[in-house]
């Protein structure tokens, strides 16, 4: 069955360009993307919607708009409204019509938009009333229980919220029940243990939604990893396989926090390194 695929885009940020690069020198990353005078590059927290059938279906919510003045100030959010909230109702539908709502992992960057809006004396409110939460059942024990180096990364609470709504899912293994055989998970270590990755079958081939196994198109080339993944070797590893069957597939990666590409097509160039083609900065309504 063809799917309607939507790039919605959440709240932006700005972070470290020597964090995003991990051991890569600014010298060469500098050449891929704008740095301001604090070091700083632009990124985007983009959610992939999904019309599939009477299924309509959320891939991550970004960073959202709930951290306090100080905190967002620190992680470089740019805006103060709930961007996702808008974004979504430029594709037509709200967060209340969201049936299933796949997560990653719950770093707070893609899982910050599950939450309502700072407000000043008020705890923030656990949007998406209707929703199913899928979630893969290792990053969420991690959630549940952080290592130090990675701990500041969790949304306090967050994991007792979702608990609390009865409408949890862990995912074992690679298919559920509530999206069928088009959608299939498998598991990713190197960024942070756990992470659940989507392949999603279409008829112009299969569209992996790659979270922060790979950021955007800069971190398509092999060596590249970012100074916030916890095995950085262990990804490599797994981004050589990923991009080796998606060039043999022809399959698509979908970004998450590139500001320029939201889908790009695997390749390789001239000198047989991964890059992607036919890159699209949004998509509205495709059907795949």
């Amino acid at each position: 069955m063809t799917k309607q695929f939507y790039s919605i885009l959440g709240n932006s940020q700005k972070l470290d360009g020597g964090a995003m690069f991990g051991n890569a020198p600014k010298a060469l990353w500098q050449r891929w993307v704008e740095v301001d005078d604090q070091n700083r590059i632009d990124l985007v927290c983009r959610a992939l919607l999904v019309k599939d059938g009477d299924k309509t279906i959320l891939f991550e919510t970004g960073i959202g708009a709930f951290f306090e003045p100080k905190f967002k100030d620190r992680y470089g959010v740019q805006e103060d409204e709930h961007v996702l909230l808008k974004s979504l109702a430029e594709a037509g539908v709200s967060h209340e019509d969201i049936d299933i709502l796949v997560l990653s992992h719950l770093h707070f960057d893609h899982a910050g938009g599950l939450l309502s809006q700072w407000q000043d004396g008020k705890e923030p409110e656990l949007l998406f009333p209707n929703a199913e939460f899928i979630i893969g059942k290792e990053a969420w024990e991690r959630a549940k229980n952080p290592h130090p180096r990675d701990k500041a990364s969790f949304i306090p609470g967050l994991t007792d919220r979702l608990e609390q709504t009865g409408r949890l899912h862990l995912i074992e293994g690679e298919h559920s029940d509530l999206l069928g055989d088009d959608y299939r998970f498998f598991v990713s270590n190197g960024h942070t243990p756990g992470m659940l990755l989507t392949e999603i079958s279409t008829e112009q081939g299969p569209v992996v939604f790659a979270a922060d196994l790979i950021p955007g198109v800069p971190w398509v080339h092999l060596p590249i990893t970012m100074g916030y993944d916890r095995f950085p070797e262990n990804l490599i590893e797994e981004k050589k396989l990923l991009l080796d069957r998606l060039i043999k597939e022809e399959g698509y990666l979908y970004f998450t926090h590139d500001p320029e590409t939201c889908l790009g097509k695997v390749t390789t160039d001239e000198k047989g390194r991964f890059t992607t083609k036919d890159n699209l900065k949004e998509i509205v309504n495709r059907a795949m």
